[in-house]
Order: C-alpha cells, then sequence, then structure tokens
C-alpha cells in the first residue's frame, strides 16, 4: 500500500539542467516554487538526468529556496550506467547488485539534500538482474528510512512480476500517452490494476505536437474543436485524456513554461466527455474502436 500520496501531476525534471533548459540555481529554485503554488508537489528525477548532474543542481535550488522538505515528494531512479566523464563506464549498460542501488540511491539523497526519497524506481530492466539481491536492497534502504516507496521504470508486466515476488512494488513509469496508447490494449494497465501498481507517464503528450504524421494531423484537427467546446488547451485535454483511465495514471510533465505549468494543472479539474475520450482515440487510431 502507498504510504506517499504523489500530487496528480508530477513535475519532471530531466530537462531543468544541462540536458535542455540549464537552469542556474536561481531560475530552478523559482522553477520548484511554481510548481508547488499550481498543486505539483512531486518532482521526478534520474541520477542519469544531465549526465549525472541534475540532481545536484536540483538540490542546491533546493537548498536555497528553504522550502520545508515536508511540502513536495521526491522520486529518483537508478541502474542506468552510461558513458560520460562523470562515470568510469566504457560501455553503456545497467547494474542492479544491491551494493550498487544503496550506493545510489545514497548518492541521490546526498545530491538531492535530502534524508529520504519518497520513491525509488529502477529505470529499466535488465537481463541480469537479481530479483532477490534487488529485494534486500530495497528492504535495507526502507528500514534505515531512506526510501518510502519502491517502483520500477519501464518495466513490463512479467519482469514488474519477477521483481513483485520478492519485494512491493508500487509505480511502473512507463510511455503512455494518446500516441502511445498500447499499455491500455497490451495488457499492462490490467496487470497494474489487479495488483495495485499506480502507472506514471512519461511523454504525456506523445508525438502530437513534434511529428507531422497522419496520426498527429487527425489529433490536432480534433483538438482544434474541443479546444473551443471546453475553452482549455490542447496540452490540457491530453492529460485529461490519460487521467480519465481507470488505473489513476500519473502524468510526468516536463515543461519550464509558467503558463503552460498554470494550464496544466487545470486538466485535473477537467473530465471530458465519454465521447469525447473516445473521439481522441479512435482518432489516434485512424478508425472507430471495433
Amino acid at each position: 500500500m502507498n504510504k506517499t500520496k504523489l500530487s496528480p501531476i508530477v513535475a519532471g525534471v530531466m530537462n531543468w539542467g544541462i540536458w535542455d533548459k540549464n537552469l542556474n540555481t536561481k531560475e530552478m529554485a523559482n522553477m520548484i516554487n511554481v510548481c508547488l503554488e499550481n498543486k505539483i508537489t512531486t518532482f521526478d528525477h534520474a541520477d542519469i538526468y544531465g549526465d549525472y548532474t541534475t540532481e545536484s543542481e536540483f538540490g542546491k535550488a533546493f537548498a536555497s529556496s528553504k522550502i520545508a522538505r515536508e511540502r513536495m515528494q521526491l522520486i529518483s531512479k537508478c541502474g542506468i550506467q552510461m558513458v560520460t566523464e562523470n562515470r568510469k563506464n566504457n560501455l553503456k549498460h545497467y547494474e542492479y547488485s544491491k551494493d550498487y542501488i544503496i550506493w545510489s540511491v545514497e548518492n541521490s539523497l546526498k545530491n538531492l539534500h535530502t534524508d529520504y526519497l519518497d520513491v525509488l524506481l529502477l529505470h529499466r530492466p535488465s537481463p541480469l538482474m537479481h530479483a532477490d539481491e534487488i529485494a534486500e536492497a530495497v528492504l535495507q534502504l526502507k528500514s534505515e528510512g531512506k526510501i518510502i516507496d519502491f517502483g520500477l521504470s519501464n518495466f513490463t508486466s512479467s519482469q514488474t512480476e519477477l521483481i513483485r515476488q520478492k519485494t512491493e512494488v508500487l509505480y511502473n513509469q512507463i510511455q503512455f500517452s494518446a500516441t502511445n496508447f498500447e499499455p491500455m490494449v497490451d495488457g499492462s494497465f490490467d496487470y497494474m490494476q489487479a495488483n495495485n501498481i499506480q502507472p506514471m507517464s512519461w511523454n504525456p503528450l506523445g508525438s502530437v505536437f513534434r511529428e507531422d504524421i497522419p496520426q498527429t494531423r487527425r489529433l490536432k484537427k480534433l483538438l482544434a474543436t474541443l479546444v473551443s467546446k471546453y475553452h482549455l488547451g490542447s496540452d490540457s485535454i491530453l492529460l485529461s485524456w490519460i487521467l480519465k483511465h481507470p488505473a489513476h495514471v500519473i502524468p510526468i510533465a516536463g515543461t519550464v513554461n509558467v503558463a503552460r505549468i498554470q494550464a496544466l494543472t487545470k486538466a485535473v479539474e477537467l473530465v471530458l466527455d465519454q465521447e469525447d475520450w473516445f473521439a481522441i482515440w479512435s482518432a489516434s487510431m485512424g478508425s472507430d474502436v471495433a
């Protein structure tokens, strides 16, 4: 059972650092405050973001902001070993030994200037992961108060079940959007609902605004009509589409645009009409449901 209550929409910080926006300490502290003011209290990290630098940059901003730790929830991920000057790796690979998981969490805590993570996720599955060893690491981290809840990221249902047989799994962060709706039809969401695992959705806007293909053209045409009907932006409507699913999916929004952050939070209050929800799905598929 989840001990941590996450906000309905999570702030993804992947692009806050050197990978994209390169926010300085003051700008990052301001962005944390903007999120909190708009009821986005959960921040999604991974050790690799910014070539292993974004956690520490966020930590500096958090420390300088004097915001109470209790006002926010921090998620981080571990396991991906990148080839970068910040790690002595010759090849990108995965590492899930007990010692490494514990070391990685302790390093994230130091970088983030916090005593605990609300949620630890394993970033991607590895063929060489030992479920028993992972469970031992999770048990130790929980017993020491360094993590509250545990979950996975980009794991299939069978991979999740392997880990779940050894330790409680409460989250799985996967790709899901109007243009990437496979988890609804491949059994992933069915499995998660049956086992009380809450999905998080990365890239929740999908490719709607990134690609010009028949699928996205159909969706943009429909969204123009729905924007007029609901008096909200396309972003908010697409997040509302995700939020309507009974698996209680939590979208991870990566924007640092203040106006868009304010608009996205309105998605939580919007309840799409049933036919409009299916219209979005049908537009994505290019056909009506069977």
